[in-house]
């Protein structure tokens, strides 16, 4: 009995542990949903907080997140990309080249006559800066490829080499209407040292050039003495007016001032693609201007064929003349018909053979109304020297015009 009564106190113990252990469970349950509830309740306020400021928008949520993702486009090309020339460093290239460029200086009359530097028995002239480039050597000298109107009409010319010295020059040949001349130097005048110092220049095809290529300009700039100028092709094939000419030019980016005239046009390579010709200013293309960026060069391969004859010393028979002057008339208040009012003659010329006279207008060219100079340019510029050509003739026949045809040879 003693034994059952022992047995029963200890069931009983037993159970107030187990009853307690599940309040003390059914409590720690209870302050963790506390917890719970009160996460809750900071989070639920925060978004209040921020959609009554306007950085959370509690109605468009569900739009946005149905929303597909935005992202930028990207295309992938199917073209392959070509190995192109990216011009950076052009030392080595200029190192090649440069002992092939010359520095040009020309002495041109300027003014004559009883009163001034001529009374006293002395010439007045005016000095000129341009470059060239050395294409070739003969046993007997030295030809260098330059612009026309770097050398027109000078009286004495002289070409300082790399190494700074110099000789005198003389004309070879030039072509008026392509704007390029031949200049020759007489070999016996160079010292050993300038002859190991200078170079021929390689010749290029400038037909291959495209757009965008890199190139390189030297030149006599401001007749300061050789100067690098680096850029790109920036157009083919621009026409461009100098002195009533209209050419084909390269359009380069390159920097081309007063004095880079004649000097060369490199490609990548080294070798000359064009001659430095003229830049573009805001009055129109001259040999000297203020704008940059927009600098021209003759295509070497448009010329190569009148450069080879001129250093040969034979005629550029593509330059041809009428033989005459004269002005473009339009709507005169004279009552005198449009076309070229003739205001000179040259003696012995096609013209004077054919008896043009000062004061007759041409209005045709062969058959084709003249309106400006070009259309007359247009023609010559398909004829050789000896061509004939015809031209009608307005002229005076008391008080009014009468026109008739003339042939008149080409020289």
């Amino acid at each position: 009995m003693e034994k059952e009564e022992k047995e029963e106190i200890k069931e009983i113990k037993e159970e107030k542990k187990k009853t307690k252990k599940e309040k003390n469970k059914k409590g720690g349950k209870g302050i963790y949903v506390v917890i719970c509830l009160f996460i809750l309740v900071v989070f639920g306020a925060l978004i209040i907080a921020l959609n009554n400021v306007g950085l959370l928008n509690i109605g468009q949520l569900d739009e946005v997140t149905n929303k597909k993702k935005v992202t930028l486009k990207y295309t992938e090309t199917a073209k392959e990309k070509s190995e192109g020339v990216y011009i950076t460093d052009v030392s080595e290239v200029v190192e090649e080249v440069m002992p092939s460029i010359v520095a040009i200086t020309s002495k041109t009359l300027v003014s004559s006559g009883n009163y001034g530097p001529m009374f006293f028995g002395q010439n007045q002239y005016a000095e000129g800066a341009g470059s060239g480039i050395i294409i070739s050597q003969t046993d007997t000298e030295l030809l260098i490829l330059t612009n026309n109107h770097v050398v027109e009409g000078a009286e004495e010319l002289s070409v300082q080499f790399i190494n700074e010295k110099s000789a005198d020059a003389k004309v070879k040949g030039t072509s008026d209407r392509k704007d390029v001349a031949v200049i020759s130097v007489k070999l016996n005048s160079l010292d050993q040292e300038t002859l190991d110092a200078i170079r021929i220049a390689t010749m290029g095809d400038s037909s291959a050039l495209k757009v965008g290529n890199g190139i390189i300009a030297i030149g006599n700039a401001l007749g300061y003495g050789q100067s690098v100028t680096t850029g790109v092709v920036s157009a083919l094939n621009r026409e461009v007016t100098v002195d009533n000419v209209t050419s084909k030019m390269i359009q380069i980016d390159a920097a081309i001032n007063g004095g880079n005239s004649g000097g060369a046009l490199l490609n990548s390579v080294g070798e000359v693609v064009g001659i430095n010709s003229v830049k573009y200013s805001s009055s129109g293309s001259v040999t000297s201007a203020s704008v940059e960026g927009m600098g021209f060069a003759i295509p070497i391969s448009d010329v190569k064929d009148i450069i080879e004859t001129l250093m040969n010393g034979e005629d550029d028979t593509s330059d041809v003349t009428i033989g005459i002057e004269g002005v473009i008339v339009s709507n005169s208040a004279y009552n005198m018909p449009n076309g070229f009012y003739i205001t000179g003659v040259i003696d012995g010329s096609g013209a004077d053979k054919a008896g043009l006279e000062i004061g007759n207008i041409i209005t045709k060219v062969e058959g084709k109304e003249v309106t400006s100079l070009t259309d007359i340019r247009d023609v010559l510029y398909s004829k050789k020297k000896g061509d004939k050509i015809t031209l009608t003739i307005a002229y005076a026949n008391r008080k009014a015009y009468s026109e008739k045809e003339v042939e008149v040879t080409l020289s």
